[in-house]
């Protein structure tokens, strides 16, 4: 499952067992030898990118009983299998992606699309294209993306912070624009999200 700009529901009622893995910025054409926008939005499966290997590794997963276990042998079977992509330098992070990924996390409510390509001495088409194909999402989406991701974090770590307070902390025009943000990214409204906290991952909603 490629990068999702809108909540994806997952049937577990056939699932054993689940394991997964979240990639840093940009990483993902490492593991895909491809751009990471050609994932966005859609679900793969493995032996599609990894034929045997993928064959291999879930294989060898089934026989693990531990979780923590299970993670350890996914860790080391990425890094042994890919290191030498992560060294290669046709896979590594383009300057200008490296360096809007480093000012967006800095200031995600002011820094703009134009002003980052600017900054970066890029055209801001061409700007939006690099960043598209290497992080999966457009720049703008990106930063609507960590804006959620930022109001999740604060609303998972039981701060009580009123909501027009929480909507111009995390970068949102005002209480309205977070509430329609949230929903169009989790599917809930926000106040749903708070009720459940307790009972759930930052990024996971159990649906009855």
């Amino acid at each position: 499952m490629g990068q999702h700009s809108v909540y994806e529901i997952v049937d577990t009622s056939d699932l054993a067992d689940l394991i997964g893995v979240v990639f840093a910025p940009a990483a993902l054409p490492v593991f895909t030898a491809d751009r990471a926008d050609l994932f966005s939005s859609r679900s793969v499966a493995l032996d599609q990118l990894w034929g045997g290997q993928a064959h291999m590794l879930r294989d060898t997963l089934q026989e693990i009983s531990s979780p923590q276990q299970k993670l350890r042998m996914l860790e080391n079977f990425l890094l042994v299998n890919f290191r030498r992509r992560m060294e290669h330098r046709r896979f590594s992070v383009h300057p200008a992606v490296e360096f809007a990924l480093r000012r967006f996390g800095q200031a995600p409510a002011v820094a703009t699309v134009s002003g980052m390509a600017k900054g970066t001495g890029w055209s801001e088409r061409r700007f939006s294209q690099i960043f598209r194909e290497q992080v999966g999402f457009g720049p703008k989406v990106w930063c609507r993306i960590q804006r959620f991701q930022r109001a999740m974090r604060q609303m998972q770590a039981c701060l009580e912070i009123p909501w027009a307070e929480l909507a111009v902390e995390c970068g949102f025009y005002d209480q309205a624009h977070l509430a329609n943000e949230f929903r169009a990214f989790s599917g809930i409204d926000a106040s749903t999200y708070t009720a459940m906290r307790d009972r759930l991952w930052q990024n996971h909603v159990r649906v009855e």
